[in-house]
Formats: structure tokens, sequence, C-alpha cells
């Protein structure tokens, strides 16, 4: 039996039937880096290209007896986990993924495809089990400005803590690297750049690299996801996180540039972008 060759990483996420986010999505992201992937689902959404209108939750057992079965018959290179709106989820990947920490561990837990989460004591709870059980393990945590304000309210005693006394809070917790996206894309004094986001990633020594990228018009269904899931395949290849996300960024500006309209919602990321030799990105750049 020829051994597998190519990097196996395992993506724990919901299943999306348009393939938009979740382990469909994350799974053509692998595949257009060269990579396999094997998938653990979370949740059974009801959508279609417009909006998500229900959910069915995946037994958490169920998702911790799959994983296990997988791990225990193939080595992984990297974990991405995806959109997560269950506490008993959280546990249960956290306490799967502790048993592997050479791992490279990409975690996005929020996506605005999901549906939307009370504004109650539970979903406090829910952010409050991802900073105290997933975050500390996570190679790179991926999160919006605004996601990061809301996470940053489970410990936050002052309102006037920055962006980057909340990050700070979270590298403390053992993250490696937090990669903010929507960022201010002016940094150093320097004006706002027209039509730009930005992405910014921080380790231990502060602020690594302020990305800014065209603005692309969209809308966009799954961008955040496509993104961590090329950083995810691009560590499981060897990069470091540095290298790992400015390729991630490129990547993905490609598929949205070249995304596609399924049906009478938003435009999908071609993830297959590259195999189109008159594909072309926007221009790129960082500081």
């Amino acid at each position: 039996m020829q051994n597998q060759t190519s990097p196996l990483i395992f993506s724990f996420g919901v299943a999306d039937p348009v393939g938009a986010i979740g382990v469909q999505a994350d799974l053509a992201v692998f595949a257009a880096h060269s990579c396999n992937g094997i998938s653990v689902t979370t949740a059974l959404l009801i959508g279609d290209s417009a909006r998500i209108e229900d959910q069915q939750q995946i037994d958490p057992d169920w998702v911790s007896d799959q994983a296990r079965v997988l791990l225990e018959d193939m080595p992984v290179a990297a974990f991405k986990v995806g959109a997560l709106d269950n506490i008993e989820h959280v546990s249960a990947i956290a306490e799967i993924l502790s048993d592997y920490p050479d791992a490279p561990l990409i975690l996005d837990p929020f996506s605005s495809r999901m549906p939307e989460q009370p504004d109650d004591g539970e979903h406090e709870e829910l952010l409050t089990a991802l900073r105290q059980l997933l975050i500390p393990q996570a190679t790179l945590l991926m999160l919006s400005q605004v996601e990061l304000g809301r996470l940053a309210e489970t410990w936050r005693e002052s309102a006037d803590e920055t962006m980057e006394s909340d990050v700070e809070h979270l590298l403390a917790l053992g993250c490696e690297f937090v990669l903010v996206t929507g960022t201010p894309a002016g940094v150093g004094g320097e004006a706002a750049h027209a039509n730009t986001l930005a992405n910014t990633l921080f380790g231990a020594d502060g602020m690594i690299s302020h990305d800014t990228w065209q603005h692309l018009p969209g809308p966009f269904l799954g961008a955040g996801g496509t993104l961590s899931a090329a950083i995810t395949a691009n560590m499981a290849r060897g990069a470091d996180a540095i290298e790992a996300v400015l390729a991630a960024q490129e990547y993905t500006v490609g598929a949205l540039a070249n995304a596609q309209r399924y049906g009478m919602g938003k435009l999908v990321p071609n993830r297959f972008f590259m195999l189109n030799p008159a594909a072309a990105a926007p221009a790129a750049g960082s500081q």
C-alpha cells in the first residue's frame, strides 16, 4: 500500500448546502493547495445562497467519536476549527485537540453566515468556553475586529480597552498568533488607503504585519472561511504563520475576484480560480 504523501488536514465545521462555508468549502481550499482533507460535521444547515434558515446540531458524542476514529487511523498535519455555536461542541473538540499539541491549529470560530445568536447569557457562556478551552490551544486565531470586541466583553473591566490590549489578553492565554480582519487600513499615522481593507497579524512581540487589500464590492459568502482554510493549508505544507497568512490573503483575493453567483443570493469565492489561465487578482500590499 502506497503511503499518502500530500498533507492531510482535519476540519471541524458545519455542512453548508451551498458549500460557501464549513467543511465542503474547507475541503475545496485544501485541494486547491494540493492537500487532502478529512472532516467532522458539527451541524447541518438549511439555507441557500442568500441566507441560512435553520440548522440541526450534531450530537456532541457523534462529533467526538467520529474524530477519534479518524485520528486513530491516519496522521494529520494541521487542524482547522470553523464556526461554532454549541458549547458542548467546543468542549468536545477542545478535549480531542489537547491530544495533538504539535499540529498547527487554526481557529476561525465565527461566521456571519451562521444564524444570529441571541444576545443572552448562553451566548456569553459560549464565548467564555471558546476563550478558556480552544483559544489557548490555537496556533492562530482569526476573527474580525467586531468579533474581537464581542469576545472581549467576556473579560473587559473597562470601556477604555483597545484592540491591541484585547489581542494581548488572547496571546497571554496561550494562543501564538491573532489575525484581526477588517482593521483600519492606515497605520503609523498614515492615512487610510482608498478602497482598501486591512488584516493585521499579532504575535508575542506585538503587530507583525498589516496587509492592505483592494476592496471588492461583493457581497460574498465565505470570504473569511476561505482565508482561514488557506492559512491552514499553507501551514500544513510547512510555512510559518507570517508566510502562511500572506500567501493565504493573496489566494483569497484571487478567489473573491473570480467569485461566482450560484443563484439569486451572494457571490461564492471561486476556490479553483487558478485553473483558469485568464484569472487575475487585484494588487495587494503590506506594511
